[in-house]
C-alpha cells in the first residue's frame, strides 16, 4: 500500500471516544471505539477524567490503524471532532490537569449565568451569538479557577491553560508544543467573539478569564500542528465540534442547507454564509467553520429529548424490549388518535428556553393503546424539530428545500417519515450515517490536498433515503396546531406550580 493513503479521525464525544479510519471515497476502513467513565460529584454536576479521555483516544487511535494494518506513515492527516464546550484546564509545566473536566451537561454555575443574563446577557448574545448559559465554556472556567486552591494566582501567573477537548487532545499530541484550538469551538465558549474573530478583553474580564490561559485560535481546515510521540509526524489538519462536523460531514456548505443529527438529544444547524444571522427567535447563531480566510456561519437550535424519548418508553415503561421495537409497534396505527407526548423530560430546548417544563401525556381515552403513545411518542421528536426549523427560517428567511439527517435514530424509517411529513418538504439521509467523523476527515483533507476541492467531497455525498411529505397540507396544519395547544398547557402548568409553590 503506498503511503499517506488515508485520513485518521478522532471523534471524542460525551460517553466514549472513537477513531476511524477514511480512505479518498470517503468510506470507513477500520473503527475503534471505547467508552470512559461518567463522574457526577453532586447533583446536576457531570466530569470526566482529562486523563481517561486522553488515554481512551490515543488507545482507540493505534487500535484503529492496527486493525486496518496501518501506520502513521500510511495516514497523511489527522482530523479531530470533538463534544464541545466541555472544559479542561492543566498546568503548562507539568501536563497536568488541575480539576477534572467539566462537561458541557453540568449545571453547576446556573446561578452564575442567571447573573450574567440579567446584567450583561445582551452584550453577551451580540458578542458571542450565545445566550448566557452553564451550557458554555467560559462560566466553567470562571468556577475552576474560583474554587480550586491557587488555580487563580497561577492562572494569572501565566502557569495554567485552558482548553476545550481539542485543544487537550492536540496538547497531548503533540507532547506540549502547541496550545490551539479551532474557531468552531472557541464560538462555544461565551469568551470568544464571533465578529472580530478573536478573543473579547471585555467578555474576558467580565467572566475573570486570564487572556494568558487561552488558545490559539486557528481556522477548522489547515496544518496547525504536527503529531509527537505514538503517531509521529502526522499533520493535525481538521478541527471542529462535533455538531459543525455534521453539517460539513453533510455537505451543508450552501446556505439554506440544514442538517439534523438525532441522538439522545437532537441538535438542528442551519447554514446562513457568511455573514453571521443574529437570532430573533432564541437560537444560538455559531461559527459553522473556517476553511483559508473564509468564515461561515450558522444557526444552532437544540432539542434536549430526542432518542431519549424511546429509551423512557422502554426502561421505565417498559412498553418496548428494545428501542427499535418502537418504529414497528408505531406503525400498526395510522395516527396518535389524538394523543401529543411532549417529552420535556429535561426542560424544553430552542426554541422555548423553558428549563421548568416538563413532560406531558395530553389527550388520553380509554381507546389510547401503546401503539398510540409510540406513535406520539416519535411526533414528539418531530414536531420538536419544526418548530427550531420554522424559528430558523424566521431568523435567516432563506427557503428550505430539505433537511439532512443523522445520527441513531435517523435510522427509524418511521420518524423519519414523520419528520417530513409535519415539515412538509423532504428528509434525506446519506449513506454513510457517520457525518461527524467525516466531516472531521474532510476537514483535515481538505488542508492537506487529499481532496482537492469541496466538490470533490460532494460527489461522494450518496443518498440512502428520501422521505416525502406524504399528509394533506390540511392535516399537517392540524397537526402543528394541536402540539402548539399542547405546549400552551405544559406553559400553564409550569406558570401553576410555580406560583403553588
Amino acid at each position: 500500500m503506498a503511503a499517506k493513503q488515508f485520513i485518521l479521525a478522532l471523534d471524542q464525544g460525551t460517553t466514549s471516544s472513537r477513531a476511524m479510519i477514511v480512505d479518498a471515497s470517503g468510506a470507513v476502513r477500520a473503527i475503534a471505539q471505547h467508552p470512559f467513565r461518567q463522574i457526577f460529584p453532586q447533583p446536576g454536576w457531570v466530569e470526566h477524567s482529562p486523563t481517561e479521555i486522553w488515554s481512551s483516544q490515543s488507545g482507540v487511535a493505534t487500535a484503529a490503524l492496527a486493525n486496518a494494518d496501518l501506520t502513521d506513515r500510511d495516514i497523511a492527516a489527522i482530523g479531530i471532532t470533538n463534544q464541545r464546550e466541555t472544559t479542561i484546564v492543566w498546568d503548562r509545566e507539568t501536563g497536568e490537569p488541575v480539576y477534572n473536566a467539566i462537561v458541557w451537561q453540568d449545571r453547576r454555575t446556573a446561578e452564575f449565568c442567571d447573573g450574567l443574563r440579567a446584567h450583561s446577557g445582551e452584550i453577551i448574545q451580540q458578542k458571542t451569538g450565545l445566550i448566557p448559559d452553564a451550557y458554555f465554556s467560559g462560566s466553567k472556567v470562571n468556577w475552576i479557577l474560583a474554587n480550586v486552591d491557587g488555580a487563580r494566582a497561577r492562572a494569572e501567573a501565566g502557569r495554567l491553560a485552558f482548553g476545550t477537548v481539542d485543544s487537550w487532545l492536540i496538547w497531548k499530541l503533540t507532547n506540549g508544543t502547541r496550545h490551539v484550538t479551532d474557531v468552531t469551538n472557541a464560538s462555544r465558549t461565551m469568551l470568544f467573539n464571533i465578529h472580530t474573530m478573536d478573543w473579547d478583553d471585555e467578555l474576558l474580564n467580565l467572566l475573570a478569564v486570564p487572556r494568558s490561559m487561552l488558545p490559539e485560535v486557528v481556522a477548522s481546515s489547515g496544518v496547525c500542528a504536527t503529531t509527537s510521540g505514538l503517531i509521529h509526524g502526522v499533520p493535525v489538519a481538521g478541527i471542529a465540534g462535533d455538531q459543525q462536523a455534521a453539517l460539513f460531514g453533510q455537505m451543508c456548505t450552501s446556505p439554506g442547507m440544514a442538517k439534523c443529527t438525532y441522538g439522545t438529544g437532537a441538535f438542528m444547524l442551519l447554514n446562513t454564509g457568511t455573514t453571521p444571522v443574529a437570532s430573533k427567535n432564541r437560537l444560538l447563531t455559531t461559527v459553522a467553520w473556517k476553511i483559508g480566510n473564509t468564515v461561515e456561519y450558522a444557526l444552532e437550535g437544540s432539542m434536549l429529548v430526542a432518542g431519549a424519548v424511546v429509551q423512557w418508553l422502554r426502561d421505565e415503561l417498559q412498553m418496548i424490549r428494545s428501542s427499535a421495537e418502537v418504529e414497528q409497534l408505531a406503525a400498526t396505527v395510522s395516527n396518535s388518535n389524538g394523543v401529543v407526548l411532549v417529552p420535556a423530560f429535561a426542560g424544553l430546548g430552542a426554541p422555548h428556553w423553558d428549563p421548568y417544563a416538563r413532560g406531558s401525556l395530553l389527550g388520553l381515552t380509554r381507546g389510547t393503546s401503546r401503539a398510540h403513545i409510540a406513535r406520539a411518542a416519535l411526533e414528539g421528536i418531530a414536531l420538536q424539530a419544526t418548530d427550531v426549523l420554522e424559528a430558523m427560517q424566521n431568523d435567516s428567511g432563506l427557503p428550505l428545500a430539505q433537511l439532512r439527517v443523522d445520527g441513531g435514530a435517523a435510522a427509524n424509517n418511521l420518524l423519519m417519515q414523520i419528520q417530513a411529513d409535519v415539515l412538509g418538504i423532504e428528509v434525506v439521509r446519506p449513506k454513510n450515517a457517520e457525518a461527524t467523523v467525516l466531516g472531521a476527515a474532510y476537514l483535515a483533507g481538505l488542508a492537506v490536498g487529499y481532496w482537492p476541492d469541496k466538490e470533490t467531497i460532494a460527489s461522494q455525498w450518496q443518498v440512502d433515503r428520501i422521505f416525502r411529505p406524504a399528509i394533506e397540507p390540511h392535516d399537517r396544519s392540524k397537526t402543528r396546531a394541536t402540539w402548539k395547544r399542547a405546549l400552551q398547557r405544559v406553559s400553564q402548568w409550569t406558570r401553576e406550580e410555580e406560583t403553588a409553590g
